[in-house]
């Protein structure tokens, strides 16, 4: 068994305009004074990182790892999550995913794509100039509009998503490869790949390819009532990340899994800080020490009532509380006692057989 590695801070949710949080330097201190040993960093987020630049310049790279060095930080991995939903979008959501990329691809949904093709490119050659195997994102989606069969689905529809969806990602694929990077879908509602059969369905359509990996929160089983410990159990090879973010479902006679196109407050299902929701993190980390995942356990925060600065403070030390350092005893090798083979058929009752 492994000791995972954490906590670690993913910082799309704090990234801002306003001191401490507008610069790497400004945000690497604060974090490490709040006790968090590595960061993770939104590929996309220009005033902490130059992805464009890191894919290129090894010296850049060595800097920006020096910057968070200085706070006795690492860079746990990069994530391309807008990136990756740009790579699949579908029309009735192609206007809502203009803030994703430059303002001069606004209403081209092509020209996005194909510069959220080249960003990943660049993402996975900076992922391997700053020493990094994993890297996080979003599969985007083509079918997400058609998740409910009713009206019903022409046959053939979800096949062709899938299809064309492997399609555009084969490439990104094989270019993590290359770069010796695993790509981590985050399994999550609004993307193609939502839960297990989905992510099955694609990596059917891509070749079982080996960089093919997951990013597993449980959060988001949370809210479509997936059993996230028997997933670990199914999927635990494929597993590369680990967003440790809390939720809670609480139907009512009024909603449930839909929420009612209510907002985040108001909805049954919802995301929490870190031990305010209904997440079995016991279980989970317990699982992961059982099936050797030795990743980082990154911080995510997303919640509807807590202040973000009290969710990383309260997260640091419960991720801390939850990670397991697993033993290399046996606790009842006290009892036990050198056999030999002997013995070990007297004890069954095994006779020398007679020449």
């Amino acid at each position: 068994m492994k000791t995972l590695k954490g906590p670690s801070l993913h910082l799309a949710q704090f990234s801002d305009a306003t001191a401490p949080f507008d610069s790497l330097p400004s945000i690497a201190a604060w974090a490490a004074g709040m006790g968090f040993k590595a960061l993770q960093l939104p590929a996309w987020d220009e005033r902490l990182f130059d992805v464009s630049l890191a894919a290129q310049s090894q010296d850049y790279c060595d800097e920006i790892s020096g910057v968070v060095a200085e706070h006795g930080l690492v860079i746990s991995e990069l994530t391309t999550h807008l990136f990756g939903q740009l790579v699949a979008v579908h029309p009735a959501y192609d206007s809502l995913c203009d803030g994703f990329a430059p303002a001069r691809l606004k209403g081209n949904s092509a020209g996005k794509s194909q510069w959220a093709l080249e960003r990943l490119q660049m993402s996975a050659k900076a992922s391997r100039r700053l020493g990094l195997t994993e890297m996080g994102s979003f599969s985007g989606s083509l079918a997400w509009p058609y998740f409910f069969p009713f009206p019903q689905r022409p046959e053939g529809l979800i096949d062709s998503a899938f299809a064309e969806l492997a399609k555009r990602w084969l490439p990104i694929l094989d270019a993590c490869d290359e770069q010796g990077v695993n790509l981590c879908y985050e399994i999550h509602p609004g993307e193609d790949l939502h839960d297990g059969v989905t992510f099955e369905m694609f990596l059917a359509r891509v070749g079982n390819h080996p960089r093919c990996k997951m990013l597993f929160d449980p959060s988001h089983f949370v809210l479509q009532q997936l059993n996230y410990l028997d997933y670990l159990d199914i999927y635990h090879e494929f597993i590369g990340m680990f967003h440790v973010k809390d939720a809670e479902f609480n139907p009512t006679g009024r909603q449930g899994v839909y929420g009612g196109y209510q907002g985040w407050a108001d909805r049954a299902g919802r995301f929490r800080s870190l031990g305010d929701g209904q997440v079995d993190f016991k279980g989970i980390f317990s699982k992961l020490a059982l099936y050797d995942y030795d990743g980082w356990a990154a911080l995510e925060w997303e919640c509807c009532l807590k202040d973000q600065q009290q969710g990383a403070r309260e997260g640091v030390a419960f991720i801390n509380q939850h990670i397991i350092q697993v033993t290399d005893k046996v606790f009842d090798d006290f009892a036990g006692a050198p056999v030999d083979q002997a013995q070990i058929n007297q004890l069954l009752g095994i006779a020398p057989v007679a020449a």
